[in-house]
């Protein structure tokens, strides 16, 4: 391994792509982190994922990796251990934090037990609605939890499988819509807001919330498309929100990465009401690096170069080996 003092000639690794849904916008990702980097000076490999990964990173280890892989395995914990058995560093989340995260249930069980506010949910299997009857278990959920609801999967990112149930006839589709693409669905009472998203960066001094950015879809939900079609949706960064407010939410957004023991960067997803009451939705160990992404606009929005930012979080990996 290189001196940390010489990371200007550092080889970087970067893993984007994958098998997951997401597979495109992780590749967009993947380019733009890696012309950042190589703006600062650092040799950079983008490689996607496939059975030849394991021999290639034994034969030609790269100083340090930086995963891009949205969805699973680049967010679940699997591929961030399988770089911890390799003995090779990388920027991000370990496969430890990465699994909390990545469950949402688990995270929401975390973020409950510290007193951090999120949404009330149940979390339903596939199985259930042939053990259990699906229109007798949905009646059951609608009756106990209240309408509207939100039908999320249990893992998964990018708004994929997300529907809003405002009325009950919904509720049957939103569920097989969500088991299109995780067999666990989280049921989460709705969060009436605005949509906030607060990254989270550690250059060494202790995670540091950014600068918020409110999220509103000009037309519909803030679904796949809204977010990576430019023009889909308006981003305005920082939120034009109290000051009060904003100090609230970069406290709740470090607090939550703090708790589920997250690395280096990572993105809160929040709803803000208006009497200032906030919901946390979700946490994500991976965010997009691409131009319609959240965290880089942040880190632009905090006077910060997203380059710069960058290599520093590979200079901290290269440290902790």
């Amino acid at each position: 391994m290189k001196d940390s003092a010489a990371a200007s000639d550092l080889r970087v690794l970067i893993l984007a792509g994958g098998m997951s849904y997401e597979h495109e916008i992780s590749l967009k990702s993947g380019r733009r982190a890696s012309a950042a980097l190589q703006r600062q000076g650092m040799v950079c490999e983008i490689r996607d994922l496939d059975s030849d990964l394991l021999p290639a990173l034994q034969e030609f280890p790269p100083d340090v990796v930086l995963p891009l892989v949205h969805g699973s395995p680049g967010e679940d914990g699997s591929l961030r251990g399988v770089l911890e058995l390799s003995d090779i560093p990388y920027v991000g989340t370990d496969s430890v934090g990465a699994r909390r995260a990545w469950n949402k249930s688990t995270a929401k069980d975390l973020m409950r037990s510290v007193g951090l506010p999120t949404p009330d949910w149940t979390t339903m299997p596939r199985q259930a609605f042939s053990d259990f009857g699906a229109r007798t278990l949905l009646d059951r959920i609608a009756t106990k939890m209240g309408l509207p609801l939100v039908v999320k999967p249990n893992s998964g990112g990018s708004g994929l499988g997300v529907h809003a149930v405002h009325k009950e006839d919904d509720f049957p589709s939103a569920m097989m819509g969500c088991f299109s693409y995780s067999d666990d669905a989280l049921v989460e009472s709705f969060a009436e807001g605005r949509d906030i998203a607060v990254g989270v960066v550690d250059l060494g001094d202790g995670p540091t919330a950014l600068p918020p950015v409110e999220i509103t879809p000009l037309h519909g939900d803030y679904d796949y498309a809204a977010r990576y079609n430019p023009g889909a949706t308006r981003w305005t960064v920082p939120a034009d929100i109290d000051e009060d407010v904003a100090a609230r939410l970069a406290e709740i957004a470090v607090k939550v990465h703090q708790t589920l023991g997250l690395r280096d960067m990572s993105r809160i997803d929040l709803m803000v009401d208006d009497a200032g009451g906030m919901q946390v939705l979700e946490a994500n160990v991976a965010p997009g690096m691409t131009e319609t992404s959240l965290l880089p606009m942040a880190i632009e929005a905090a006077g910060l170069d997203f380059g710069e930012t960058l290599a520093k979080m590979v200079r901290l990996a290269l440290a902790r080996a």
